[in-house]
């Protein structure tokens, strides 16, 4: 399955500046929001109502007129996905589940790790709610049918034990890669953060044997920093990319 021309807007979050990233179908309204560890009024208010200041970047609407020009219909949150468990992508998840009763997919690798999520915000000065639990894992390979979303789970494990690219299924276009922090533009997620399992050798194999063989075009959608596509940072990534060699860093540039 497929979607045909989504709706995704991402939003930097926290202390952290953390992308959070909501994909919407057109056609039913189905609403999928991936990585909502900060702000959760503002991700609220603008699912809910277009209110407070909105995304950073959207190929979307911006209102509600905007949205009924369109043919849009009411938007339905109808799943919260998480790429990994550090507490910047996860440590809201409570809230979310407060104002929309959906299931929370988390990959099992990662459960420890989030179990620690108010330990590591207050490295940062930072109170967050009991950490949340998931209530299904993400399995590697398994094509996910979120209302009339579809995501392709892939396990790239490197900058934690669990992490994931959750990969949107598009009829017709280019395929939309929401990566975490296992790849960023001109960099690679970090392996040196204590209870995570980071490992850059593991994390460079999982870029090579499961990133690069995707479309060159496909969309990416980082934890951090600009958007980018497989096929660029494939060919000049100085951590993964085809001239890298083997690798020589042992971590990434963001969180």
């Amino acid at each position: 399955m497929g979607v045909i021309e989504p709706w995704v807007e991402t939003f930097v979050v926290g202390v952290l500046q953390m992308r959070c990233s909501i994909v919407t179908d057109r056609v039913t309204g189905d609403t999928v929001i991936i990585d909502g560890g900060g702000e959760p009024d503002r991700i609220i208010d603008w699912v809910d109502e277009f209110g407070g200041i909105g995304p950073d970047w959207s190929n979307g609407p911006r209102s509600q007129e905007e949205m009924e020009m369109q043919k849009i219909p009411e938007r339905k949150v109808v799943a919260l996905l998480n790429t990994h468990a550090h507490f910047d992508h996860t440590g809201h998840i409570p809230d979310l589940l407060e104002r929309y009763p959906v299931k929370w997919y988390l990959h099992p690798a990662d459960t420890f790790l989030q179990t620690l999520a108010q330990i590591s915000a207050q490295r940062y000065g930072l109170q967050l709610p009991p950490p949340a639990v998931a209530d299904v894992d993400l399995v590697d390979g398994e094509i996910l049918e979120l209302g009339a979303l579809g995501f392709e789970i892939l396990h790239t494990p490197g900058h934690s034990l669990g992490g994931c690219c959750l990969r949107l299924l598009v009829d017709g276009g280019v395929d939309h890669l929401f990566v975490g922090d296992t790849l960023f533009a001109g960099s690679v997620g970090r392996t040196d953060i204590p209870n995570s399992g980071g490992d850059f050798t593991v994390l460079a194999h999982s870029i090579h044997t499961r990133l690069w063989p995707l479309d060159p075009e496909t969309f990416v959608y980082p934890g951090h920093g600009p958007l980018t596509t497989i096929g660029h940072e494939k060919a000049t990534n100085p951590f993964v990319g085809v001239d890298s060699g083997s690798g020589v860093y042992g971590r990434g540039k963001y969180a």
